[in-house]
């Protein structure tokens, strides 16, 4: 499964490894994902989302079935 997070899109993203002396190397900068299963109380169902830590404070939020609802939405989740 790639690393990208269903709730808010966040993926991997590129930048530079900076030494002392400024050589710079590329990298990657992962999102902080975790695996993590929802219980959808309007539908009566479990869910397992891959999630960044951002993803699960906006599922706190706005509650589970509204977060999935707006991820479908945007296409980062798909039912």
């Amino acid at each position: 499964m790639s690393r990208i997070c269903q709730i808010t899109g966040k993926k991997v993203i590129t930048g530079n490894n900076v030494s002392h002396s400024h050589i710079k190397t590329k990298r990657k900068f992962h999102p902080n994902l975790q695996t993590k299963r929802f219980y959808v109380p309007e539908t009566d169902k479990w869910v397992t989302l891959m999630v960044s830590a951002a993803g699960i404070r906006t599922i706190n939020k706005k509650g589970i079935f509204n977060a999935l609802k707006e991820a479908e939405e945007k296409g980062f989740y798909k039912a």
